[in-house]
């Protein structure tokens, strides 16, 4: 995801965007550890995207707050 999409979702998409993508590396971390993963790169993006949209996250709190 790119940070131009991410700014386009509401707060309420933005949540369970990230609660959607942390149950997937959940799942896939899970799996890692009994088999080889089909895309072990997945595991990185996930991460990054999660990372991008929780900082978005922040800052729409800090705009909030009148910072």
């Amino acid at each position: 995801m790119k940070a131009e999409e991410i700014r386009g979702l509401a707060d309420d998409e933005l949540v369970s965007r990230i609660r959607e993508l942390e149950e997937e590396r959940f799942r896939l971390r899970f799996r890692s550890g009994t088999e080889a993963l089909e895309e072990p790169l997945r595991l990185r993006s996930i991460r990054r995207d999660i990372a991008r949209l929780k900082t978005v996250q922040r800052e729409r709190q800090l705009v909030g707050r009148g910072r």
